[in-house]
């Protein structure tokens, strides 16, 4: 029922704004065949996974091929030609408009601190939460600090930091919280987001970021085994506020998100790129699918609706 609720929306919005189907394109539909490749950023992959097997139970003659390897691979192939699509979890630069980026946001996600749910001061991580400065101390002034100095405890442990090998829209989105790209990161780089959970799984002093769906568990909607988001202390008042609380879950995080709660550009939308507008009309279809019937499945893999005037305008490109 909710599926249904909210295509009506978007598709009642989508017809007041003039929003239409390419006759010649709709007529083709039920005889679609051919191969789309895709690209790109973790943060994504779940979400481009979940999308393609549900495409193709409609076009079973359609065949998607995924592959993830960070934002800037993604980019990278889709520019190259080596991919139809790349999935890129960041906002697409004037350089890269200027080689023929055009991209089509699709979802929206969040980068979260993430550390060890043994460490040796999770409760008072939890209650305290991390300010913007003391990311900054940890992930760009490089500080050899200890466990004790970020909580205000006595516990001389230190603090082992890391953070994204491959070029990536999520360490960029982290780096920007800071003001800063993702090259002045500092850290012990791990490849891929599921290299970062596992070593913050493996270290009890570690502390890292992730994608929303790399650190909760999809079955349970709760913190992956062995791992624990750090909320953000926004105000910097030194403590986690009611309306900073809601790292208990998936859902209640992706409800933040949704809502504003969650701070940009930690929270951003996810795009799928290609090189000029595409053509193909197994990839255009399949663009089309996603803003419309494909949004109906956003929630349920973890991840945040497009607001049904954002989908509209996306559309609108489509036929440009």
């Amino acid at each position: 029922m909710k599926r249904i609720l909210f295509a009506a929306v978007v598709l009642g919005i989508i017809a007041n704004l003039g929003c239409k189907r390419n006759p010649h394109e709709a007529s083709s539909e039920s005889d679609l065949k051919g191969t789309i490749s895709i690209s790109g950023a973790w943060a994504m992959y779940p979400m481009a996974v979940k999308w393609a097997e549900q495409f193709r139970k409609v076009h079973p003659k359609v065949q998607i091929d995924i592959s993830a390897g960070g934002a800037g691979k993604g980019m990278a192939d889709c520019l190259s030609g080596a991919a139809d699509l790349g999935m890129v979890s960041r906002e697409i630069n004037s350089a890269e408009i200027e080689r023929g980026a055009w991209a089509m946001a699709v979802t929206k996600d969040a980068v979260i601190p993430t550390v060890n749910r043994n460490n040796p001061v999770i409760d008072d991580l939890l209650r305290k939460g991390i300010t913007r400065r003391q990311c900054e101390d940890l992930w760009i002034l490089g500080h050899q600090t200890n466990w004790g100095v970020l909580t205000g405890g006595d516990c001389d442990l230190p603090v082992h930091v890391y953070t994204r090998s491959d070029a990536c829209g999520a360490a960029e989105t982290w780096a920007r919280y800071m003001g800063r790209n993702q090259e002045d990161l500092k850290g012990l780089g791990v490849f891929g987001d599921p290299g970062v959970a596992e070593a913050i799984r493996q270290d009890v002093l570690g502390i890292g970021f992730n994608n929303v769906n790399y650190a909760y568990d999809d079955t349970t909607k709760k913190p992956m085994d062995q791992m624990s988001a750090v909320p953000l202390d926004v105000n910097e008042n030194g403590r986690i506020d009611p309306e900073e609380s809601f790292y208990e879950d998936r859902d209640a995080l992706t409800a933040a998100v949704a809502a504003g709660r969650y701070p940009s550009p930690q929270a951003r939308d996810l795009y799928l790129v290609s090189k000029g507008r595409p053509v193909k009309k197994e990839i255009v279809a399949f663009l089309r699918w996603i803003l419309m019937d494909g949004q109906a499945f956003v929630s349920e893999a973890g991840y945040v609706n497009l607001p049904a005037e954002s989908i509209a305008a996306e559309l609108k490109k489509l036929d440009e």
